[in-house]
């Protein structure tokens, strides 16, 4: 399912838009159909597992790539259309890669300067200077890149992507080499810094903590489609099907039953819904627990055993077994120290149920004959 990144907006607010784009690697398809629109002062991301489309996706927005149908329209201009590719240079965009891609005999003054031909030498140390202090940098213009760690590096490969004041950055898995910490460290900057300076940008990585820290709008992409194009809260909350489920956060899939149209009976108790079903009582579904909606309750008939632990700092995330051997995870305060082994009660506070009709019921359903 291809989406469109905003409802309705207004034609002067797109900053960029792919019409039903087509993208072939080496005669293998990679995606078909691709829609979806980014307005000006957005930053959003392209998430989604490995060999899922989104760098090929990016590549084609940049230049790199040709598209094999559909068009790709840039500031109210069609840039890529079958054949026809402006190149990446005249496309007024910036890019920070993966490996920084920083001149290693160059300065950090010199690699952020390198596009700013049109300006004097007094003026390209003027916006390096404004650039270094945003970043947190002022003062290491004269250091060369070897000098620097992986992530003053990066700070630098953005940096040097901005100088020109480009319509779009495009920043593809930028972060993937760095450690956990600096990761979201940096990712929770590139938001700060964007959003100061108004700029429009978009992301790949398969990283969701990253995508979520960053992103305004997320798009998860599967088999080169975009499945649900979103806010980060709506995509954990509300996916719109099993995939995106799966893939946004942690959880366990409990079987239940449909007693009417917001009264589930599942493994761990009657939970009414947030939301009307439109399937038939009686319906098979499988609800999705987060580990925010599994809480401790000492006092509950609800029991579960302990079978691993995680500590985490502020909480800890338990997986549970419960009585008939199904497991779910839930994440407690960490000052409820249990052991593996150990007996625990729990209740579940599941504010925003998420249910889809159970594998086999959906296959069943697949296969009945369509009404006229």
């Amino acid at each position: 399912m291809s989406t469109t990144a905003d409802n309705q907006p207004k034609a002067d607010d797109i900053l960029l838009e792919l019409r039903r784009v087509d993208l072939d690697v080496d005669g293998t398809e990679v995606s078909r159909g691709l829609s979806f629109r980014v307005r000006r002062g957005n930053l959003v991301s392209l998430l989604g597992p490995s060999g899922c489309g989104k760098t090929t996706t990016l590549r084609a927005i940049a230049g790199f790539h040709p598209v094999s149908a559909g068009e790709i329209e840039l500031s109210g201009r069609v840039v890529s259309r079958p054949g026809m590719t402006l190149p990446p240079e005249k496309r007024a965009l910036g890019m920070v890669f993966q490996d920084h891609a920083l001149f290693p005999h160059l300065t950090v003054y010199d690699n952020i300067g390198f596009g700013l031909h049109r300006m004097s030498s007094v003026q390209r140390r003027q916006r390096s200077d404004e650039l270094l202090e945003m970043i947190n940098l002022g003062g290491m213009g004269e250091r060369f890149p070897h000098e620097l760690s992986g992530g003053q590096q990066q700070r630098v490969a953005l940096a040097r992507a901005m100088a020109p004041r480009p319509t779009m950055i495009l920043l593809d898995e930028p972060f993937s080499s760095l450690d956990v910490d600096l990761r979201e460290r940096l990712s929770a900057e590139v938001h700060e810094i964007f959003k100061a300076e108004g700029m429009t940008g978009i992301l790949v990585t398969h990283d969701q903590r990253e995508a979520f820290a960053i992103a305004d709008q997320v798009g998860i992409m599967r088999h080169g489609q975009i499945v649900q194009w979103d806010t980060p809260y709506n995509l954990y909350h509300e996916p719109v099907d099993r995939f995106v489920a799966d893939f946004i956060g942690q959880g366990r899939f409990v079987r239940a039953t449909l007693l009417d149209h917001e009264t589930l009976d599942t493994e761990v108790g009657v939970i009414r819904g947030n939301r009307s079903y439109g399937w038939s009582p009686g319906t098979g579904v499988d609800v999705l627990l987060r580990p925010d909606d599994v809480l401790p309750d000492p006092e509950s008939e609800l029991r579960a055993t302990v079978e691993k632990k995680a500590f985490t700092g502020a909480e800890t995330v338990y997986t549970l077994r419960l009585r008939n051997g199904t497991q779910i995870l839930s994440l407690f305060p960490s000052h409820h120290d249990y052991e593996v082994g150990d007996d625990v009660g729990i209740r579940i506070d599941a504010q925003h149920l998420v249910a889809f009709p159970r594998e086999e019921q959906q296959q069943k359903d697949d296969h009945l004959p369509l009404r006229a």
